[in-house]
C-alpha cells in the first residue's frame, strides 16, 4: 500500500521539492556571505543591501515561495489526493482487497502530510535562516522601504512555523473537500481559493485575537506624530485620524485610533486640530504659509489639555515566536479537526 501510494504521489512530490531543494541550495549558497556583510557593516548594514542586486531579489523570491507552497499543496497534493480515486471509481479495486478504508486514507495522507511538513519545514527554514541578518538589522532600527520588520504582516506569514501550518491545514482541507466533491478539478479549484483567502485574511481576523496585544494610551506630540487622514474638499479638511508612533522598534501595530478623556473613539477631530498637521513640501516650495513651530505646539497642548489621547494597540518584536507557536498551533489544529472529518467521511458516506 506504502508503494502504490507514493508511485502515485511522486511526481506532484518531485516538482516541489525539485524547487524547494533549488531555493535552498541558492540560499545556502548566499547566506554566509549576507552574514559576513552584517558583521562588517553593522549600524549601515541595510544601506548596503542596496548595492548588492541579488539579495533584493531573494529576499522577495523567499517570501513568494513560502506564500506559494500551502495552496499549491493544498490544490495539486491534498484535493486530488482521494477525489482522482473516487472520480475514476479506482478506489473500489483496493477496497474490494484485504485493505480497509481507514488504513487506506492513512497511509494516502501519512505520506502526503509527512512531505508536506518535510518540504515546507525545509524551505521555511532555509528562508528564515538566511533573512536573519535583515531581520536583526530591521528590528534593530535600521530603516528601509524594502525590507520590513518580522512582525509585519507580510512577512510574519512566510517565517518560521506559521507556513508549515498553513501548509499542513491546506493539504487536509484539500483531502477533505476532494472527499466532499469528488471531482478532481473543482476540488482543486476550490482548494486553492480557499488556502489563498485564508493566507489573505488570517492576518486581520485571526492573528490579532491569538494573544493579548500591548495596550497604550499616547499623547500625541510634534515628535510622535507620523500622520493626518484628512477627508474633504478644498482648503478646508476634516481630519479624521491621527497615526503616532509606538517607539517600540519592529513593532506590528494593530490599531490606532484617536479617542477623548472619557474614553470614546472619535471618527472626526475638531477642526482647529488642522493646526497640528505639518504641512506638505509642495505648499512649502508654493509660497503657503507654513503652520509656524508655535502654533503646531498650542494645538499639541490644547490636545493633551482636552484629553485627547491615541489608543494605540500593537504587538512587539520580542513576542514574534510566541505568536508563532499559537498561530502555528491553531492551524495544525485545524488540519487535524480535517483529518478526523476525512476518516469519518470515508467510513459512512461512501460507497
Amino acid at each position: 500500500m506504502i508503494w502504490l501510494t507514493w508511485r502515485q504521489f511522486r511526481v506532484q512530490f518531485l516538482v516541489i521539492a525539485a524547487v524547494v531543494l533549488a531555493a535552498a541550495v541558492v540560499l545556502t549558497a548566499t547566506g554566509p556571505g549576507l552574514a559576513d556583510d552584517y558583521r562588517t557593516f553593522a549600524d549601515s548594514f541595510i544601506k548596503n543591501l542596496a548595492f548588492a542586486r541579488l539579495n533584493p531579489v531573494l529576499y522577495q523570491v523567499g517570501l513568494v515561495l513560502l506564500y506559494a507552497v500551502p495552496p499549491v499543496i493544498g490544490a495539486f497534493w491534498g484535493a486530488p489526493l482521494i477525489a482522482r480515486e473516487l472520480e475514476t471509481g479506482t478506489h473500489r479495486l483496493v477496497w474490494g482487497q484485504s485493505i480497509s478504508r481507514s488504513r487506506w486514507l492513512a497511509t494516502k495522507v501519512g505520506i502526503g502530510g509527512l512531505g508536506t511538513v518535510a518540504l515546507t519545514g525545509a524551505l521555511s527554514l532555509a528562508v528564515t535562516w538566511w533573512s536573519n541578518p535583515i531581520d536583526k538589522a530591521i528590528n534593530a532600527g535600521q530603516e528601509s522601504n524594502l525590507y520590513l520588520p518580522r512582525m509585519f504582516p507580510v512577512t510574519f506569514s512566510g517565517r518560521g512555523l506559521v507556513p508549515i501550518g498553513y501548509a499542513v491545514f491546506a493539504f487536509a482541507l484539500g483531502v477533505a473537500l476532494g472527499l466532499v466533491i469528488r471531482r478532481t478539478l473543482v476540488a482543486l479549484a476550490v482548494t486553492l481559493a480557499v488556502v489563498i483567502l485564508v493566507e489573505v485574511l488570517a492576518p486581520t481576523l485571526i492573528r490579532p485575537h491569538l494573544m493579548a496585544p500591548t495596550d497604550q494610551l499616547i499623547v500625541a506630540t510634534g515628535d510622535n506624530v507620523r500622520g493626518f487622514m484628512l477627508s474633504g474638499p478644498g482648503p478646508d479638511p476634516q481630519v479624521k485620524q491621527m497615526e503616532v508612533a509606538t517607539g517600540a522598534v519592529g513593532a506590528w501595530k494593530i490599531s490606532d485610533e484617536t479617542v477623548d478623556k472619557a474614553g470614546k473613539a472619535q471618527s472626526t477631530l475638531p477642526s482647529w486640530t488642522m493646526d497640528c498637521a505639518p504641512v506638505p513640501p509642495s505648499s512649502a516650495t508654493s509660497g503657503a504659509t507654513p503652520n509656524s513651530g508655535a502654533a503646531r505646539s498650542a494645538c499639541f497642548q490644547r490636545l493633551a489639555d482636552e484629553g485627547y489621547r491615541q489608543h494605540v494597540r500593537y504587538f512587539t518584536a520580542d513576542k514574534f515566536w510566541a505568536l508563532q507557536w499559537r498561530e502555528f498551533g491553531l492551524f495544525l489544529l485545524l488540519a487535524f479537526a480535517l483529518t478526523g472529518f476525512s476518516f469519518w467521511r470515508i467510513r459512512h458516506d461512501l460507497s
